[in-house]
């Protein structure tokens, strides 16, 4: 009656239903396969698409194998709602998920599917230690279904590279997968190149890395010449200057700029007469450097580590290693902490994760939050988001915000609502935006002298990462935060058994049998302490750690866990006593779950809004997952960056009308509605600049595939001499063609001259008998006398070495097409920072940008073939006889 009431998730959602079934009545018969009838099911669903059975012909049967295969090597049975988020992702949508629900054990069904056809598959993660991690452990059922599994870690050579590249299923972090394209397009041998053609990806956190990650391109660079010093003067000169009168400042675009006293005091300063000269720019350094003071703080947008400064990743909290910032920011922020100063950088090759990730012929994702976005995911990649039931109904009550008056009243609130909790023993995540606010959060803590747990980008803390989350959901815990975001571990209340055991037993191997001292005795319980010190009773165990890398323990320990696995006696002891630690955790755990229920579970506290309601979602899935009680609230305060800059003074105005007291929040609807339209405004602001970064760079992307398609081309090709001839003849049609335009065709020496000078010719070409020639004529004349030309040249060099005129075309080829995309990529960097001023003419830049591209892109062109031609007509070799 009311269908049209029905939403389109909805509907695809009842639709998928009817599959499930379907794949339930062929799990029903596979449980009571034998692990080689299982396994065999691999060759059988192959052999039904070689037959011409398409993947959705075969998507119950393949999931009901993965499925069971699953349940044999996990011990982990799917729900319904995990067959339908698989279902979504196979048909290249985005599978919203929320917290607690399983994702990563999704990811098994499409990717086993799709494997089947033998090309590509990607699972991207956000970082190093999910792709480990799920490759790992999900990547044991892909094995046991006979298909073979990749994993790209950051240190890994070319050669590992391509090998795990060449696995049916892949699992790499999205930078690592964009840096290896870019290298790709940058081998001079077919045999460097590590990557299959892109076939069909599945991201994980697909909101994290399609959204926050797309506003920054990946930028392949090499050292520049350029000096340094200018940076050390600039951040002088920044030191000097006073804002608001020298220069002002946009937090909203994180831009600065200089004022008409700035710029004069820099010219005194400096010594110039012109700050803005071209031959000796310094306005790129003096705005670099006031951004390095205003915008970019210490322990908020990096930290400094073995004199080194490294950037933290806002949305996930994380160490970005390797990473730097581009344009001489990185360097103005090296100088203004006093560390050594690398040289700047000269882009070699870029892409953004937009461009990216459009090249997969199938794209799917998934994540606890993407509606918020959808507009963005479907305009820019085509992706619909389809919101997944959880399977139990979720049960978080979710607390008003409380805004005060200042900063300081609102982290005493947020100490004191610790103290509650710790007193009443609720477990609480507290998420912090930076490194420094939970820092100072961690401080007064102690002076309430409540135990915390801290877990931020110091490099100490990551460590104990996988401990802290494991016992976030326990009786009493305080857990402090950087964004939750990508962490990839489900805090379960009364804490994780399994987790917690392999935490301990791994703890006790590296202390016990390496020395080192990350085993912590007062987290222990005695009876487990008692079942550790076993260990020392099996000659056989020590034999075993001592020949195993101490990188490949927690390995080793997870493989043991599997239920599939097969073992021999000794690995059965190890996985007899890590049982035993299991049994006393879970028995331990089991009743503090019960004990937080009647709390009221998991306490999440917000300490911040952040500029993205996803982030803030995220945060608050952390807690009533799988249908366990929670809460959450957040605590906000008027001097908060998101009310400062984007709330405007409504709030402010409210508080003061009301006379209300610094320690006393408010808490109301109008708040509400105002701090919603604020990260709308946000929300809308990063849209636009992540926009325009796609449609600028969907120009230079043209330019990008037409120039990789031609590299791909003189690779693949084992007879270059036709491309040669190729961009010859086409010089030919360019000089003629500018001849008959100009209306000097009949002057015949100037075609003579260039055409000579070109083709290195020895002898003048006789033009007796050009009198009487056509302008079709004289270009078949000219191809003759380019190929006679050519053979010569070929047979002296084929005398000197045979073989080596290809390799010497295919050199020239490469070099050229990359030096000249080098210098094109600069001036294109230049041309987008310069195009805005169009606007003032009335002019749209995006499309005055399009057409000097454009021009840009044919003079390129030009440029390549004829300084290819005009290079292997002049080479002149040396051949050392003694080889």
């Amino acid at each position: 009656m009311f269908n049209f009431l029905i939403n389109k998730s909805y509907r695809n959602i009842e639709n998928y239903r009817r599959i499930v079934n379907t794949i339930k009545a062929f799990d029903s018969s596979f449980i009571h396969y034998s692990d080689i009838e299982l396994q065999q099911q691999t060759s059988k669903l192959k052999e039904k698409l070689r037959n011409g059975k398409s993947l959705d012909n075969i998507l119950p049967e393949a999931f009901a194998t993965a499925k069971e295969a699953t349940k044999r090597i996990l011990g982990l049975t799917m729900f319904d709602v995990q067959l339908l988020g698989g279902i979504v992702l196979h048909r290249g949508k985005i599978a919203e998920m929320k917290t607690g629900e399983g994702k990563t054990i999704v990811a098994i069904l499409p990717a086993y599917l799709n494997a089947l056809t033998q090309k590509s598959v990607h699972i991207i993660t956000v970082n190093d230690y999910l792709a480990k991690r799920d490759a790992e452990s999900a990547g044991q059922v892909h094995q046991f279904l006979g298909l073979t599994v990749g994993l790209i870690q950051q240190t890994m050579s070319a050669i590992n590279r391509k090998e795990k590249y060449n696995c049916d299923i892949t699992y790499v972090t999205n930078s690592e997968l964009g840096f290896d394209y870019l290298r790709d397009n940058m081998a001079i041998d077919t045999y460097d190149i590590v990557q299959r053609p892109f076939n069909f990806g599945i991201i994980d956190e697909v909101d994290s890395i399609l959204i926050d990650e797309a506003r920054t391109p990946l930028i392949i660079s090499g050292p520049s010449e350029a000096s340094t010093d200018k940076y050390k003067t600039s951040t002088i000169i920044a030191n000097q200057l006073i804002k608001e009168v020298h220069y002002e400042i946009d937090e909203k675009a994180r831009n600065t700029t200089l004022t008409e006293a700035g710029i004069s005091l820099c010219e005194e300063l400096l010594n110039v007469e012109n700050l803005y000269s071209i031959d000796n720019p310094w306005t790129q350094y003096i705005l670099n450097s006031l951004k390095a003071k205003e915008l970019f703080l210490i322990d908020r947008h990096y930290i400094v580590r073995n004199n080194e400064v490294i950037i933290v990743d806002e949305f996930t909290g994380r160490i970005m290693e390797g990473r730097r910032w581009s344009d001489g920011l990185h360097q103005a922020i090296e100088s203004k902490e006093n560390v050594e100063i690398q040289k700047e950088n000269q882009t070699l090759a870029s892409i953004t994760y937009q461009n990216l990730f459009l090249l997969y012929k199938k794209l799917a994702g998934m994540t606890g939050t993407a509606k918020t976005e959808e507009t963005e995911l479907d305009k820019i990649y085509k992706l619909e988001v389809i919101e997944i039931p959880t399977n139990k109904p979720c049960r978080r009550k979710e607390l008003s915000d409380l805004v005060y008056k200042n900063e300081y009243s609102k982290w005493e609130a947020i100490t004191n609502e610790c103290y509650d909790m710790y007193q009443i023993g609720k477990p609480t995540l507290v998420g912090t935006t930076n490194v420094e606010k939970s820092e100072l959060l961690a401080s007064m803590l102690e002076e309430y002298q409540i135990p915390y747990n801290l877990l931020n980008a110091k490099p100490e803390n990551i460590a104990r990462e996988s401990e802290i989350i494991a016992q976030a959901g326990r009786k009493f815990a305080i857990t402090i935060s950087t964004n939750m975001a990508g962490r990839g571990t489900d805090i379960i209340l009364g804490g994780n058994a399994s987790a917690m055991a392999k935490l301990v037993l791994n703890g006790y191997i590296k202390q016990t049998f390496y020395s080192l001292n990350n085993y912590q005795q007062n987290a222990i319980d005695e009876d487990v302490k008692n079942i550790l010190e076993t260990l020392n009773n099996y000659p056989e165990i020590i034999k075993i750690w001592k020949n195993i890398d101490i990188e490949e323990v927690e390995k080793y320990l997870l493989n043991l866990t599997y239920a599939g696995k097969k073992l021999n006696d000794t690995d059965k002891k190890i996985q007899k006593i890590y049982s035993k630690i299991l049994h006393i955790y879970s028995k331990i755990f089991h009743k503090e779950k019960e004990e937080i229920i009647l709390l009221g579970g998991l306490h999440v506290i917000g300490t911040e809004r952040h500029e993205s309601r996803r982030i803030d979602n995220q945060l608050k899935g952390r807690a009533g997952r799988q249908g366990d009680p929670g809460s959450s609230r957040f605590f906000l305060s008027l001097q908060d960056n998101l009310l400062r800059i984007f709330g405007g003074e409504k709030i402010s105005n409210l508080m003061q009308t009301l006379n209300i007291d610094e320690n006393t929040p408010i808490e109301s609807i109008i708040l509400t509605k105002s701090l919603d339209s604020a990260q709308k405004k946000v929300e809308s602001y990063f849209y636009d600049v992540r926009k325009q970064l796609f449609d600028y760079d969907e120009v230079i992307n043209n330019q990008r595939q037409a120039i990789y398609a031609e590299r791909k081309r003189i690779l693949q090709s084992n007879f270059t001499r036709d491309c040669i001839i190729e961009y010859a003849e086409s010089t030919i049609d360019e000089i003629l063609y500018f001849h008959e335009k100009e209306k000097v065709i009949e002057n015949k020496e100037n075609i003579v001259k260039q055409i000579s000078e070109l083709l290195n010719l020895t002898q003048p070409i006789n033009i007796t008998n050009w009198q009487n020639m056509n302008h079709e004529q004289i270009r078949i004349f000219l191809y003759e006398q380019l190929r006679i030309t050519y053979d010569l040249r070929e047979g002296y060099l084929e005398q000197l070495r045979p073989g080596l005129i290809r390799q010497l075309e295919k050199y020239y080829l490469l070099q050229q097409i990359d030096k000249a995309w080098q210098e094109h990529l600069e001036k294109m960097t230049i041309l987008r920072e310069s195009i805005g001023w169009r606007s003032y003419g009335q002019q749209d830049p995006l499309v005055e940008y399009k057409n000097e591209a454009f021009n840009l892109f044919i003079s390129m062109v030009t440029y390549i073939r004829q300084t290819v031609v005009y290079l292997t007509m002049r080479s002149r070799l040396i051949v050392n006889l003694k080889e």
